[in-house]
């Protein structure tokens, strides 16, 4: 008779001590809101910053989602996802420029339609030429990561000129529509109505992505290709393909992102993306490789920490980040949740 094969214990057989590292990633949210607001000590002060730093860090995942995945899937280092967000926050700027009479109106249907127009063009546009970017520079590179940073940041410094030729090299200044400026007065702290926006959006992408990774044949293949590439391919799937949708799809989200992130500021130009990716790359590295989940954990960590640290001590606020990074990475070196194993 053969033995029955071992198992993973499944969380119930886990020991308490063991149950706590593996919620600890979940846990460090609420930890830090809470030392957050003994921190501050104004609740009014706390609150505003928290809804700001959820919406920084539901729009930061929201670049970072697609990046983390082609990370785990594909194991490309693509520095030229910058390039998407800056051409995804034009695009959907040229459109609400255009569509002026709609964002003006005080009318949130108006207002909304024209936001949904500007974010489909956007992702339309950046999911093609995120198509053309990985058929034309990063697919002769699979596999050589030098060469990888090489020319993606080249392409990424050739998409940036090519914004200047269309756009102009000015930064462009931007209004939001009529219905989102302003705030809302909640327990006497003021929350920005287009920051409490940006929070349901970034809730709502981050559960339609779990639910089409965890429920979807698509899904089922795509978190497959990320464990074992080559088993997926020996059991007859295209892994090819789904490679190049999982590109596409990055490269859309970062141009929403780009979008989003152009109203947050209220200010666009052709480096923005650039200097996103910083906070990019540091949301894909300690939530793990290839991790959805790590990065919606981490996205939300960057943006609390360093909002809170920008009140408390603004001249920390630019290394708080590096910071957290590097804690993490310390205690968990292949970052909170990865779904590979660094290569």
């Amino acid at each position: 008779m053969t033995a029955a094969p071992d198992h993973k214990p499944t969380f119930s057989n886990l020991s308490l001590t063991e149950r706590l590292d593996e919620a600890m990633p979940m846990l460090l949210i609420p930890i830090l809101v809470v030392l957050g607001f003994l921190a501050i000590g104004s609740p009014s002060s706390w609150l505003t910053l928290t809804v700001s730093g959820l919406a920084m860090g539901m729009m930061i995942f929201i670049m970072a989602s697609g990046l983390t995945l082609v990370f785990g899937l594909m194991d490309v280092i693509n520095f030229g996802h910058g390039a998407f967000v800056s051409v995804g926050a034009f695009v959907g700027v040229s459109v609400l420029i255009a569509l002026g009479d709609w964002t003006g109106a005080a009318s949130l249907l108006l207002n909304m339609s024209a936001i949904f127009l500007a974010v489909v063009a956007a992702m339309m546009v950046t999911g093609a030429l995120g198509w053309g970017f990985e058929r034309v520079i990063v697919k002769p590179v699979y596999g050589a990561h030098l060469k990888q940073i090489l020319v993606t940041v080249g392409g990424l410094i050739v998409i940036e000129q090519l914004i200047h030729v269309v756009w102009g090299p000015d930064e462009i200044f931007i209004n939001r529509p009529e219905t989102l400026k302003g705030a809302v007065t909640f327990a006497g702290a003021a929350m920005e109505k287009y920051r409490l926006l940006a929070v349901g959006i970034g809730l709502v992408l981050f559960i339609a992505m779990r639910m089409v990774l965890r429920r979807t044949k698509i899904g089922l293949i795509v978190r497959a290709g990320v464990e074992n590439g080559p088993m997926v391919e020996a059991l007859g799937y295209r892994l090819r393909m789904v490679f190049v949708g999982v590109f596409i799809a990055g490269s859309a989200l970062a141009g929403l992102g780009g979008v989003m992130w152009g109203l947050y500021q209220e200010v666009i130009t052709a480096g923005m993306g650039e200097k996103m990716m910083v906070l990019v790359f540091i949301v894909a590295i300690i939530g793990g490789l290839g991790s959805v989940e790590g990065a919606f954990i981490g996205a939300l960590l960057v943006g609390l920490l360093q909002n809170y640290v920008a009140f408390l001590e603004p001249k920390l606020a630019l290394v708080s980040n590096i910071a957290l990074m590097t804690a993490i990475l310390m205690w968990r070196p292949q970052g909170m949740m990865p779904v590979v194993k660094a290569k």
